[in-house]
């Protein structure tokens, strides 16, 4: 395999990357994104992490007592809250990998 600039300016790049993917990671502690159901009945958030941090239901929604329904709603704001997290994890990666794969990190 041959290198512009070298093995050496390849290794340099390479720790670069490295240092960028632990800080992304450190940062993806902090950043969260939501999702809701119900029309906003259950909002569920998660960070960057792909992690749940706080569910919250709507005091009417618990009043109804349909518990069914009530699963299904945490169910599906949670599900979509991880989703949406993995995506923008995902998304923030790509940018410092240009799109390579990168395996083993998320």
């Amino acid at each position: 395999m041959n290198f512009p600039g070298g093995m050496q300016n390849f290794m340099k790049q390479a720790k670069q990357m490295q240092a960028k993917m632990a800080k992304l990671q450190e940062e993806l502690k902090t950043k969260t994104v939501e999702a809701t159901s119900g029309g906003g009945a259950v909002v569920a958030v998660a960070t960057g992490e792909t992690l749940l941090s706080s569910i919250t239901i709507k005091k009417d929604v618990m009043e109804a007592g349909d518990l069914e329904m009530l699963q299904d709603l945490v169910l599906t704001a949670s599900n979509e809250a991880l989703k949406k997290a993995k995506t923008m994890a995902e998304a923030e990666m790509t940018k410092i990998t240009g799109g390579m794969s990168v395996p083993g990190l998320f």
